[in-house]
């Protein structure tokens, strides 16, 4: 598999396939939301984004590296009072691992979970 700065490409019988970091960031988010116990995303504590496009991937609350052969995703999230947090950690990085899956056919190598806070509310 080949990648490029903004898409992941998968070769394909017929040619390829190119399917852009922000469309990979919705897939991930969307993922998240199902995952009983996930208050919300969050930017990562201290991150300062470089340019605009890291800007933009931040306030979603994921990060995405595609420089290797597989995709590493990083997540920055709040719990909801009273949930595991190392159960909804667990949730979340197998709901991500399967949805990427599923939905692009990328591999993926990594889904970190980074827990910035709990929800009260």
């Amino acid at each position: 598999m080949a990648e490029s700065r903004d898409y992941m490409t998968l070769p394909e019988e017929k040619g390829t396939v190119n399917i852009s970091e922000e469309v990979l960031a919705a897939v991930v988010v969307g993922a998240v939301r199902d995952v009983e116990g996930v208050a919300g995303m969050m930017t990562p504590m201290g991150a300062v984004a470089s340019n605009a496009k890291n800007a933009r991937k931040s306030a979603k609350g994921v990060k995405i590296d595609m420089t290797g052969d597989a995709l590493k995703v990083d997540i920055y999230l709040m719990v909801e009072y009273g949930h595991p947090i190392p159960e909804v950690a667990g949730n979340v990085q197998k709901t991500v691992f399967s949805s990427i899956e599923a939905m692009t056919g990328c591999p993926v190598e990594a889904v970190n979970v980074h827990v910035g806070g709990v929800s009260l509310a």
